[in-house]
């Protein structure tokens, strides 16, 4: 009885200091919005407003290119855009539309410094791919080339990543993918001009080979617009000899009516 009470008594000591450092955070940076910054109940959540407006990615969708469907045409159905002109990675699944809020928090993290957005982000994108997760050998960021890391020193992709792989416990693997090729900025330039900005851009290098064939992987960006970066760095991981390959982003943008 002694032991029992004695061994409560250490625990409850040791919760202490930790209650009082959560106690002073909040009294400093009280919990808020993660968009809007509205006073809120807990930290790295929405508001109901902005939770509202988050245009989330639901089935029915695109087997394949996971665009929204206007209507269900039934299960394991593939647009006409994935057949016609069939992308080299295996599948994509994304969050939410790139619009609105969804757009302001991938800005907020790569443009703004926010990465306390990581987390929270990371948990949709473990929601929106918990099948494909569920088979993946490794999660595998989109590189930056390292004048643009040493530039920026950080990596919004390896961010997204870090925190996936810690939430469905499979490895993380930012080290198999290089970018040799310092490519101009993708915004502004057309579908065309980005697959030739990035044509050859990424290597696996031969001594990390060993660590991509016969591997399902997970790619990870933070926004998909026209694929040309994401089907460069797929094309790198299948000459490794990767067996599959999902993409996976928070946003993703879709042209036209859906």
């Amino acid at each position: 009885m002694l032991a029992h009470i004695v061994q409560k008594t250490l625990a409850v000591s040791r919760e202490r200091p930790r209650a009082l450092a959560f106690g002073l955070f909040a009294l400093f940076y009280p919990p808020c919005c993660a968009h809007c910054h509205a006073r809120m109940a807990r930290h790295a959540a929405l508001c109901p407003s902005c939770w509202s407006r988050l245009p989330f990615i639901e089935r029915p969708f695109c087997e394949v290119l996971g665009t929204p469907f206007a209507h269900d045409p039934g299960d394991g159905m593939v647009s006409g855009e994935a057949i016609a002109n069939p992308p080299v990675f295996d599948r994509l699944r994304s969050v939410a539309l790139h619009d609105g809020v969804a757009r302001d928090l991938v800005h907020d993290l790569k443009y703004r410094d926010r990465g306390d957005l990581a987390p929270m982000m990371a948990g949709w994108m473990a929601r929106a791919a918990a099948a494909e997760l569920a088979q993946a050998d490794g999660i595998v960021p989109v590189p930056l080339h390292r004048t643009r890391l040493f530039r920026r020193m950080f990596n919004q992709s390896a961010e997204l990543g870090r925190h996936l792989a810690a939430l469905s416990d499979i490895a993380f693997m930012p080290q198999v993918l290089v970018r040799r090729k310092r490519t101009e900025q993708q915004v502004g330039l057309t579908a065309n001009a980005r697959a030739l900005n990035v044509r050859g851009a990424f290597t696996v290098p031969k001594e990390r080979q060993d660590m991509v064939f016969g591997r399902r992987l997970i790619l990870i960006d933070d926004v998909y617009t026209t694929g040309a970066t994401v089907s460069a760095a797929t094309t790198a991981l299948k000459k490794a000899g990767a067996a599959d390959v999902t993409v996976l982003t928070f946003a993703r943008a879709v042209s036209g009516p859906i």
